[in-house]
């Protein structure tokens, strides 16, 4: 992790990120600079009706806002340079249109992750890394203020009663913030956001997450209608590689994509998506993922798309899978395939079926046809290091043969991760079935070995 590198400065082209220029040129975190800001901001709030202003179009109401600003910031008759009186002029409109100190982030499209830790501490992912930024909030009533905006937009409460929150904003980001009781040193919140532009497969293989062969295979088992488990863990890429993967099922079939938080953003035309709900204040009136795969079934899908399984809706989930829904594809926190198939079974059993061991695995093996898995390396890369199949049941045992894998060998003086995507050489079972559906890939593709350069 680092404090504004020399490349911090740089978005993806290259070019240089205005706003990092700006917030490190000026003293914006002083104490007089930001008592001024809110001091400017208090007089503001006592002077106009922002309610009545709301009824204007955005640009007019900001005009509006931006000259009585102005004012204000005359009437205090501190010495500021020209530079400095836009700048608090244009912190303050942050403030009351948008997330304040957040605000020169969220419009910077490089940045993956908004990561605050205390007022003083926010960390941006970009690239795969972490770094510091010189952003900052008055103090923990500053950004809870901030926090309490985002989820009221979106009809969400946070208090102590509910110091836990996930939320979304209007650009498809997801905001999870945690406040005290149970954060302890103050506010938290984390925002994941996720690009304009929707990734293809060519884009995974031109950044080296899988090969071309890999994403033949892929794209022919989605067509082919296998069910598609993949694992992963947090930030390793599940949902990007869903968003691809989702993207080769046919324009005419009917999907019904299930999530916590709407994040994914399919292409094709016939989509349903729905979303879990929390519980209202007194408790009652939540809608979790379970009841919405259930609910699903009645809504005449061709495919199932859950965002992630997590607790008892695994259950329902296989045996959606299972009871003619193939072509299904969901997620999971996991490390490997193996430990895929140990926490499936471990959330089946939070359903309170009554299913032994062997039921449970015999309801994993007949319903998941495939299962990827997906990894984030030490140089911020995302790849694709397992494509296994899952054979069926020895006795009790779950069996699983590996297609493609990811061999790491060392990392590059300049950081990179090395290695090679390796086919194992073996024709999978379902090979027939690819056939059988039309789709016909070459013997060679289960025999390549691709390396990965130190350049």
């Amino acid at each position: 992790m680092a404090t504004m590198p020399a490349d911090f400065n740089a978005n993806g082209n290259g070019q240089e990120a205005g706003w990092v220029t700006r917030l490190a040129n000026r003293d914006h975190t002083g104490a007089e600079y930001q008592e001024l800001k809110f001091t400017i901001h208090r007089k503001l709030l006592d002077r106009i009706n922002l309610e009545a202003l709301s009824s204007l179009a955005g640009e007019r109401a900001r005009g509006e806002i931006r000259i009585a600003v102005a004012k204000l910031v005359d009437e205090e008759r501190t010495p500021l340079s020209l530079v400095e009186k836009e700048s608090v002029i244009e912190e303050v409109l942050d403030e009351v249109f948008g997330l304040g100190p957040l605000e020169p982030l969220l419009r910077d499209p490089t940045i993956s992750d908004i990561l605050v830790t205390t007022p003083k501490l926010v960390y941006i992912e970009r690239g795969g890394k972490l770094f510091r930024t010189p952003v900052e909030f008055k103090d923990n009533t500053h950004l809870l203020r901030i926090i309490e905006k985002v989820v009221a937009r979106v009809g969400r409460r946070v208090d102590e009663s509910s110091p836990l929150v996930d939320a979304r904003l209007p650009d498809g980001s997801r905001v999870n913030a945690a406040i005290p009781p149970v954060a302890v040193d103050g506010p938290l919140l984390s925002i994941r956001r996720f690009g304009k532009e929707l990734l293809q497969g060519e884009d995974l293989v031109k950044k080296l997450a899988l090969t071309e062969g890999m994403l033949e295979l892929l794209k022919a088992c989605v067509r082919a209608r296998l069910n598609i488990l993949i694992s992963g863990g947090t930030g390793a890429g599940k949902t990007t590689l869903l968003n691809v993967l989702s993207g080769y099922i046919p324009e005419n079939e009917r999907i019904i994509t299930i999530e916590d938080a709407a994040e994914l953003r399919l292409r094709q035309t016939h989509v349903a998506r729905m979303e879990t709900r929390p519980a209202n204040i007194e408790g009652t009136g939540a809608i979790k993922i379970r009841d919405l795969v259930v609910n699903a079934l009645r809504m005449r899908p061709d495919r199932i798309i859950v965002g992630e399984v997590r607790s008892e809706e695994a259950l329902d989930m296989l045996q959606a899978m299972n009871t003619g829904h193939d072509g299904s594809l969901t997620t999971i926190h996991s490390n490997t395939p193996r430990d895929a198939v140990g926490r499936l079974e471990v959330l089946v059993g939070m359903a309170n079926a009554n299913m032994g061991v062997r039921s449970i695995r015999a309801q994993v093996t007949s319903a998941i046809d495939l299962m990827v898995q997906v990894a984030r390396f030490s140089d911020g890369s995302r790849k694709i290091t397992y494509v296994t199949e899952l054979v069926g049941l020895e006795g009790e045992q779950v069996t699983m043969q590996d297609i493609f894998l990811f061999e790491k060998s060392g990392v590059a003086e300049n950081g990179r991760v090395l290695g090679r995507f390796k086919a194992t050489g073996v024709r999978p079972r379902f090979y027939e079935k690819l056939r059988s559906s039309g789709i016909q890939l070459p013997a060679a593709l289960f025999q390549t070995v691709v390396e990965i350069g130190p350049s």
